[in-house]
């Protein structure tokens, strides 16, 4: 089980990473996304899930709640950022007539 979830999580922030170095604005907002669902992941993992346990501290082996409620406000987060990007680049595109990071046109000019 934990090697499945580390291999996700590796999955996740090595396809990210990937994805950010990319010159085009769509597969930059796509990396980010995946990036943060790979920290995401990795903190709520972090937790120390435990199964049929209930979540009652002090009636045995709990979960810990901090990573859970980390993991709730960083969804949050990602998502408006997600929706700042992805306008920001809408923007960006509609000035530049391109949607290459650094404003360059596919023939090699100036946007």
């Amino acid at each position: 089980m934990e090697a499945m979830v580390a291999v996700m999580i590796a999955v996740l922030v090595g396809t990210g990473v990937y994805l950010v170095l990319r010159a085009r604005t769509f597969p930059v907002i796509l990396g980010i996304t995946l990036l943060s669902y790979g920290v995401n992941l990795f903190v709520f993992i972090s937790g120390r899930l435990a199964l049929d346990q209930p979540p009652i501290v002090g009636a045995g082996p709990s979960t810990d709640p901090l990573p859970q409620a980390l993991v709730l406000t960083a969804i949050v987060i990602g998502f408006a950022m997600t929706a700042f990007l992805v306008v920001l680049a809408l923007r960006g595109q509609g000035e530049t007539g391109t949607d290459h990071v650094d404003g360059k046109r596919d023939d090699g000019g100036e946007a």
